[in-house]
């Protein structure tokens, strides 16, 4: 699975993001971690460009698609992972 960047919005105290962290960590996926309670830039990317009050956000950036994954949802997550495409498949025309 190619992902060209993936970002997690967190907060401290927040089970949900640790639930998260665990999850993304169990399927190998690297991502950068942005503390919204002390980064305002990272507040401010998580409402005004991605669209959402809560945390988690989990921003996967995939070639040009972008995935938005509000809340802690691992039927989601797992769907979305196994149904985006790899930088090793192979399309059929």
């Amino acid at each position: 699975m190619a992902f060209t960047r993936v970002l997690l919005f967190t907060q401290p105290g927040c089970l949900s993001c640790e639930l998260m962290k665990v999850f993304l960590e169990a399927k190998e996926i690297t991502f950068e971690e942005r503390d919204i309670s002390s980064d305002l830039e990272a507040r401010r990317e998580m409402t005004e460009q991605h669209d959402s009050s809560e945390t988690p956000t989990l921003v996967i950036f995939s070639g040009e698609t972008t995935e938005i994954i509000i809340g802690f949802d691992p039927v989601r997550l797992d769907q979305y992972l196994d149904s985006a495409p790899s930088s090793d498949s192979v399309t059929e025309s």
